[in-house]
């Protein structure tokens, strides 16, 4: 896909709202606080597994995930200070290379959760250029919901790792909540994944 270099930014529910559509066998993984909303507010699923106060943890959640389950897509959404803050699993990811694992950063260049400071991406960081420099070599932006369709068919087509930044609209619009019940999340997806509560 095209880098995206255009100043136009993506309205954030409709994204994630499309994208989420588009690969309804998908398992999701969240980020912490807006994504997590962004997903929740798309439509609940057993297959989203959203993430509770581990800041920058979400994309080693999806790096395991995808290697534990290497038939199923899986998908990590979260916003740019939540990548940041988790920026070294990067290197891990290229380590191993998941064909399964699609991260997908949406980037307001803003810690929406702490006051809308601005992030590192709207202060000079590239996170495309560091998933590439980590060894990610299918990572680019863009900057519209029009792109998800060509995203959810690599998402489907399990052929390598990718890193999607998705540049989005800097306003935070009302929250959706998912559960706060962690046991309650773990045992969902462990049962949608046909394993056992423990």
């Amino acid at each position: 896909m095209t880098q995206s270099t255009s100043t136009q930014r993506a309205d954030r529910r409709e994204f994630v709202a499309r994208l989420i559509a588009a690969v309804p066998d998908a398992l999701v993984v969240t980020g912490l606080g807006s994504a997590s909303y962004d997903v929740f507010a798309a439509g609940d699923r057993d297959e989203n597994y959203y993430l509770w106060g581990a800041m920058g943890g979400s994309t080693s959640v999806g790096l395991g995930l995808a290697l534990a389950q290497p038939d199923k897509s899986v998908v990590v959404i979260t916003g740019d200070g939540e990548q940041l803050m988790g920026i070294g699993s990067l290197g891990s990811i290229a380590a191993k290379q998941p064909k399964n694992l699609t991260i997908v950063v949406l980037d307001n260049g803003h810690f929406g959760e702490t006051g809308m400071q601005r992030s590192h991406s709207s202060l000079g960081t590239d996170l495309v250029a560091v998933a590439k420099g980590f060894g990610i070599a299918d990572a680019f932006s863009v900057n519209s919901a029009d792109a998800c369709e060509e995203i959810a068919q690599g998402i489907r087509a399990r052929q390598q790792t990718t890193f999607v930044q998705v540049f989005i609209e800097a306003n935070e619009p009302p929250r959706a909540l998912p559960p706060r019940d962690g046991p309650y999340i773990k045992n969902r997806f462990r049962a949608a994944l046909g394993l056992r509560p423990f």
